[in-house]
């Protein structure tokens, strides 16, 4: 068998190669076309996409937070600021292995457990993306060795920041508030476009005003290098910065206020009766409002939280107290408004009243009783009896219809959050509440402010207001006005129209004249606090009871310990001629209201009007400049302090800071008479009394002493002329109002005081 090699056919070889080689061209131009395909697909077709994505690699947006606006008091005094901070930040994503992190940081940083704590937490809830607060207010020398070691902690950023101060402390935390770190919570209510902030309003004006204090958060574009470090700011959307808010309330007499308590605990509110604006608001004990900005300590919560006292706790506003007698005029308004009484409709004290059937007896506040008392003796003496006859006589179901009407039993409006409407009771209230009837034993009780009752000092002060103004109960508010730019005008915000509480002058009016001889009159509960003042308090003292008494006997409060003794109330407005300012204090375990809840408001007074602080407090701004008398009213002097002290005023003393005629100085007390049978001459609210520098702290007194100077010289009153006075309401006596009368000789002997209530 022979081998034979097969002979090749050039032909099949070449027809091969040619297909071979066509498929591969084919394979080379569709791969090009695919190529081309792809880079059009890139270069056109989503150019805008990777465009934009290639700009996040260099273009990073950071959130720009608008600055807080500021909260300044009624003469431009600042209450609330912000003041330059920097702040740690770790955005999880970036910085790795957080733990290694903390660990290293902590070598560098003072770290507390509550901040790691509150890092680890906001970790777990948060999203990796988002940065995290480590640590706030970073001080000179760690920000130094952070930023020596910045390089070492990708994802960890030094961010500047401006961070809420409070530069008054205590003074404002129940009225201000304070602003605090923004929890899960906040951030639902706020959503995405609340993510940049760190703070937000957690009580008080900063709750409350917070879509107005907050502003809103702007962005810049910087320009970053491949490891993260900025470069410049290629856009920004500027943020628009938060309105600032100017309050009524001078820091002043928030101070004299404060001083006025001394080491006593309660609450005290002022309000300008003729606009409803809040002049003072103080709730003792307090906290500085400081330490919640950038998170207390356990330390400092746990002391805030065992303080028996609730310094936290607002007591102008969510404390309801039973109003005791400082409820007697608008009882008495309420008889005669609704025809039970006549002005003049006398009642017999006894000393005890019965009902009929019963042994238990209700006391009067004098044990022989007070005779034959009408409505103005009622008020002015407190005569228990007068009122537990006349609740009977009206019955429970018209007291609440008038009583709802002066404001109780509802919120005052007041631009707080989480006011207490405070309970007025009835027979629904009590079977709701207890599953209990009412007994005619309930009315007795509430006619003098006892049993269920519960008012909130800020509806005491608006009803005092109403009875000062004419019976128009305002709206009381703190903010006055806002601005939104720093170089832009103050504008004033709407407030709600008053209402009316009744639609007689000539009521109002007797009650009114019961109030003044409540501190002028010769059997008045407040009389200590009137000598020696240079104008007329009409007033209203009371005791609330904690404990109940047993049987007929009467409990003396200072004979129990201080958390059971009587709260002492007062109630009331000046100057009695020309309101403007009332005035609402409660004093826990004060006793009675007559000898520590009174001395308090005449301090108040004092400071308002006269520019008179308590003994030991320094002004602010310095010591107001004295009114100088007029040439042709001769020599002038000023009023001794001894002739001004209060007797009975626990830190209150009192001296005159207004200056009136030399021999006017020896004159006595003018006759009350002359005071309540005029309709009081009200200064109307004008454009001047908005303005800070045209009525500004103790500004009565100054212009008082011009007024009195210029009337001596026989020529108008420059004061009068610019304030002017309105007319008597219809109804009302229109003889003109008095002159105030002058403070009484040092040596004038005090006049003895009605039963201490």
């Amino acid at each position: 068998m022979s081998s034979r090699r097969p002979h090749k056919n050039p032909h099949a070889e070449a027809e091969q190669f040619r297909r071979r080689a066509a498929i591969g061209f084919l394979g080379v131009v569709v791969a090009l076309v695919g190529l081309g395909a792809w880079y059009f697909r890139l270069q056109v077709l989503q150019h805008a996409d990777y465009a934009t994505r290639s700009e996040a690699n260099r273009i990073r947006p950071r959130p720009v937070v608008p600055a807080r606006g500021m909260i300044y008091d009624r003469q431009g005094r600042l209450l609330a600021e912000n003041l330059p901070a920097f702040r740690l930040d770790i955005t999880p994503d970036k910085a790795g292995d957080t733990e290694r992190v903390l660990a290293e940081l902590g070598r560098l940083i003072a770290l507390s457990e509550e901040e790691l704590e509150h890092f680890r937490k906001e970790r777990k809830s948060g999203r990796g993306f988002r940065p995290i607060t480590l640590k706030l207010r970073l001080s000179d020398e760690e920000m130094a060795a952070f930023a020596v070691n910045r390089w070492r902690f990708p994802g960890v950023e030094m961010e500047p920041y401006l961070t809420r101060h409070y530069p008054y402390g205590d003074l404002f935390a129940h009225v201000i508030g304070y602003v605090g770190r923004i929890d899960e919570k906040d951030l639902e209510q706020l959503g995405d476009g609340g993510a940049a902030l760190t703070h937000i309003g957690k009580t008080g004006i900063e709750r409350s005003y917070e879509e107005l204090l907050r502003g809103k958060v702007g962005y810049e574009q910087i320009e970053t290098n491949v490891q993260g470090r900025a470069l410049r700011t290629v856009g920004r959307v500027a943020a628009t910065p938060g309105a600032d808010l100017r309050l009524s309330i001078d820091a002043e007499l928030q101070r004299a206020t404060v001083a006025a308590f001394g080491e006593l605990e309660g609450t005290a509110v002022a309000m300008d009766p003729r606009t409803g604006q809040i002049l003072a608001m103080v709730s003792l004990p307090s906290y500085d409002a400081n330490l919640f900005v950038n998170g207390i300590s356990h330390a400092d919560y746990r002391a805030l939280m065992d303080n028996p006292s609730r310094p936290q706790f607002n007591r102008a506003v969510l404390g309801g107290v039973a109003p005791g007698s400082t409820l007697k005029p608008f009882l008495a308004l309420a008889g005669m408004d609704s025809g039970t009484r006549r002005p003049e409709d006398r009642t017999l004290s006894t000393g005890m009243f019965y009902l009929p059937g019963t042994r238990r007896g209700w006391g009067d506040s004098h044990r022989g009783g007070h005779g034959w008392t009408d409505a103005r003796k009622s008020i002015a003496d407190s005569v228990n009896t007068y009122y537990y006859q006349l609740a009977l006589d009206m019955g429970i179901a018209r007291i609440e219809e008038y009583l709802t009407r002066y404001g109780f039993g509802r919120p005052s409006g007041i631009d707080l959050s989480g006011e207490y409407p405070g309970i007025l009771p009835t027979p629904a209230w009590k079977m709701k509440q207890r599953q209990e009837r009412w007994y005619p034993g309930d009315t007795v009780n509430i006619s003098i402010g006892q049993g269920d009752w519960k008012v909130t000092p800020l509806q005491m002060v608006r009803g005092t207001g109403a009875l000062a103004d004419a019976g128009q109960l305002r709206h009381p508010h703190l903010v006055e006005a806002r601005r939104d730019r720093f170089d832009a005008p103050w504008a004033p915000l709407p407030q709600a129209a008053p209402a009316a509480i009744s639609d007689r002058p000539d009521h109002l009016q007797v009650v009114r004249e019961g109030m003044v001889m409540t501190v002028h009159g010769p059997g008045g509960t407040a009389r200590p606090i009137g000598v020696g003042i240079p104008y007329h308090i009409a007033g209203k003292t009371g005791t609330a009871q904690v404990v109940s008494r047993r049987g007929t006997a009467a409990v003396n409060p200072r004979s129990l310990p201080m958390h059971l003794r009587h709260r002492a109330l007062f109630i009331g407005y000046a100057p009695a001629e020309d309101p403007q300012i009332a005035v609402a204090v409660a004093v826990e375990g004060g006793g009675y209201g007559g000898s520590t809840a009174a001395p308090i408001a005449r301090a108040i007074f004092d400071a308002w009007l006269l520019g008179k602080l308590p003994e030991g407090l320094q002004p602010i701004d310095g010591a107001p400049a004295a009114a100088a008398c007029a040439p042709a009213a001769g020599d002038c002097a000023a009023v001794p302090a001894a002739a001004s002290a209060s007797a009975g005023a626990a830190g209150a003393g009192a001296g005159v800071a207004a200056t009136v005629p030399a021999d006017a100085a020896s004159m006595a007390m003018a006759a009350v008479p002359a005071v309540v049978d005029a309709a009081p001459q009200r200064a109307p609210a004008i454009a001047s009394d908005r303005n800070a520098a045209a009525n500004s702290f103790g500004s009565w007194g100054r212009r008082h002493a011009a007024e009195t100077a210029a009337a001596a010289a026989g020529g108008p009153s420059a004061g009068s002329a610019a304030v002017g006075r309105s007319q008597a309401p219809a109804g009302e006596a229109s003889s003109a109002a008095p002159a105030s009368p002058p403070a009484p000789s040092p040596r004038a002997p005090v006049p003895p005081a009605g039963e201490d209530e």
